[in-house]
This record gives structure tokens, sequence and C-alpha cells, in this order.
């Protein structure tokens, strides 16, 4: 094991009365103008809108709103309310939704205090020294970013993502309810998206991580449980706060303590969804299946290890990579059983771009992307040709 050091601060409120807690929340943290940055309206239709709004009066808050982020949140947005946070004092951002909405108001704290461009961050030319603070009404269990200090945004074709502890927002509240009125492909990706968490992080080649392997582990098997429940029936509650659960626990870091993580999927995905607008979850789904299959051949020891524990395929039977390619077959089971695609050709992608994107993922090919294996150009673009 690795030394580390953990710190989160993020206060999770799950429960259907979660909302009944919020005006009392931001007396706690004196906020007098607040901006409430979400996606989409069925936020009235839940009863949101009118909660975020009475809570604001009832502590006489200044109140903005913006609705207009998108999937794979844009850098445009995120600069547009910098510039309204600093003519209106924003000193809070209360973010609604999932995974594009948080991150937007995370680069938003973070921007409102700074003189530069936010872009900076991202480009690595500069660190964010402080950011106002941040709440979340959390409606699509996915992304974790909730309860993580990570932000994800695209400039273009770039779409780069920035950690910093100043970023975990003070309190993210849930109420599994409101989850159960996504349509049910939304579902289906954050279900792809939390798997990804998990394995990002249990793929590693740090040595003796037993905790941390077991606690993957467990969390894996509950949300294999849950995910089955939730697709069987898509009103089952507890299941939806099971799976809730498992969003914020995947990405808060308590899993990743003392093990260097991957991320190697990720960043492959990051170039398709930057070039071709694909939903993330399930352009993970095509890409974890893809990568097993390449580590199956160059790096099986974790993939076998976790096959045997997750899906008792036993080592007597098998060699290591045996074992790392069954890994890959039931992970394209559990996909399918979300209604995801599994290829890129269903998405209608060929290897036209493929070249370009590894050649922006790899700064021209001068460094690697994941850990686990390090990716080069080449061996970037072999993955994706695997998932054609």
């Amino acid at each position: 094991m690795n030394s580390f050091s953990f710190y989160n601060p993020a206060n999770i409120l799950l429960g259907t009365d979660v909302l009944d807690r919020l005006p009392d929340l931001l007396k706690k943290y004196d906020v007098h103008s607040l901006l409430f940055v979400y996606s989409g309206e069925f936020i009235k239709t839940l009863g949101i809108w009118d909660s975020v709004k009475n809570a604001c009066e009832e502590n006489q808050i200044e109140f903005y709103s913006n609705g207009n982020v998108v999937p794979n949140p844009k850098i445009e947005l995120v600069r547009e309310l910098i510039d309204l946070g600093k003519e209106k004092k924003i000193d809070f951002i209360l973010a609604c939704g999932g995974g594009s909405s948080i991150d937007t108001a995370k680069a938003t704290a973070a921007g409102i205090l700074y003189d530069g461009d936010v872009w900076d961050f991202f480009e690595n030319k500069a660190v964010p020294q402080k950011a106002i603070n941040i709440g979340v009404i959390s409606t699509i269990p996915s992304s974790g970013s909730e309860s993580s200090n990570a932000a994800i945004l695209s400039n273009g074709l770039h779409k780069c993502g920035i950690e910093y502890d100043i970023l975990i927002p003070k309190f993210a509240m849930m109420n599994p309810e409101y989850t159960a009125t996504l349509p049910l492909y939304q579902t289906s990706c954050g279900l792809a998206d939390i798997l990804s968490h998990m394995l990002e992080r249990y793929f590693t080649n740090t040595q003796k991580v037993d905790t941390t392997d077991y606690l993957l582990e467990g969390a894996m098997r509950a949300l294999l449980v849950n995910a089955k429940r939730v697709m069987d029936n898509p009103k089952d509650i507890d299941a939806r706060a099971e799976v809730q659960c498992l969003a914020f626990i995947a990405h808060d870091g308590l899993l990743e303590i003392g093990r260097e993580t991957d991320w190697g999927t990720h960043r492959i995905e990051h170039e398709l969804s930057a070039q071709y607008g694909i939903t993330h979850g399930e352009g993970v789904a095509i890409i974890t299946i893809a990568w097993a299959k390449y580590a199956a051949q160059h790096n099986p020891k974790k993939l076998a290890q976790l096959a045997n524990r997750l899906f008792n395929v036993d080592p007597f039977d098998y060699t290591e990579s045996q074992m790392a390619f069954i890994l890959a077959e039931k992970l394209e089971d559990y996909f399918k059983s979300l209604n995801l695609h599994t290829t890129l050709t269903e998405l209608g992608i060929d290897e036209t771009h493929f070249e370009e994107m590894a050649l922006r993922a790899t700064h021209d090919n001068t460094q690697t992307v994941g850990h686990y294996i390090p990716l080069d150009k080449d061996k970037f673009i072999e993955i994706l040709k695997i998932a054609l």
C-alpha cells in the first residue's frame, strides 16, 4: 500500500425529505446571493425549483438561475456564469442534476474568484487558490461529482479535468424518488458510469491493497444486484437509494486510498465524447469492454482476480489471461443487460478520427494515458479498434 492522505468533508443527505433541510443549510453557510445551476425543466415538475426559491426567500437570499447546462458541459456557459457571478456578487452555487450541472458549478465557483480565464486551470497554467461554496441536489446517480474534488469540461474538441479539494461540495442532497423519473436510458448510462469508476480504481499495480480491493469488490457486487433490481422495476425506490449511495461512494476518494488508479478507459472515452458528443456512460461501457480485452493480453493479473472474486471464475480451470477475457465477457453481459450499445460500430463510429483523438490524448505521443497499462498513441488506437 502507498502512503496516502484522505480528505472529504462533503455532507451527504439521503432521503425523501432532504430538501426540508435546505433553508438551514443555506443559513449555515451565510448565503446572501445564490446561483442555481441546472439542466432541464423537470426540476419544476419535481418541486425542486419551488423548494429552492422558497428557501432563498425564507433566508432573504438574492436568487439567480441558469438552466442551460448540457451533457458534456461547455466552457462557454461557465464563462457566462462567471461573469454573472462577479456582477451579482454570488457567494454560493447550488447545482441540481447530474455530473454536468455539478461540474459546471465547480468550474464557475473557482472562476468567480480568479482574475484570469478559468480554462487556465484545465490547461495546468494556474491552480485555483479559492472557490466559493457549492451545494448539490443530485437527481442523476452517475458521475459521483456530488462528493468528489473533480470537474470535467469541454472546450471544442478538448475535454479536460481538474481535481482540487476546494471544489468538493459542502453538501449533497439525494432523494431517490427523483431518480425514478429518469428515462431508462439515463438510468442505464449512470449504472455503467458507476461501475467504471470502481473499475478504474480496482485495476492497479500497487501491491498489498486488500482493504480497498475487498471494499471495491463488495461495492461492485452491490451495484450488480441493485442494477438488476432497478432494470426489473424502475420504481424500486430502495434499489435506487442503494444506487445513489454507490454513485458517491465510488467517487469520493475512499476506495482509492493507498493505491495507484488507472483512468485509461475514461481518457479514451473523453476523446470519443468530445469528438462525437456521445453519452459518457454508454461510451465508457464500450471502451471498458475493449480495454479489458486488451488488458487480458498484456496485464491480466488484476482482471483475473476480479473474475474470480466477482464472478466465481475458478483459477484452477483457466489461465490468468483466459480469466481476464471471461471478465470482459461478463462486463459486456452487464452492459447489455442495461440495454446499452457495446461497440462503436453500433453508434456509427469508424476509424476516421482515431489517430487525431489518440494524438490529442497523448499530446502528440509525448505522454501516456492510464497507469495499469500506460497507453501511448498506438495502444490507444488499438483499443479503439477492438471497440469497433
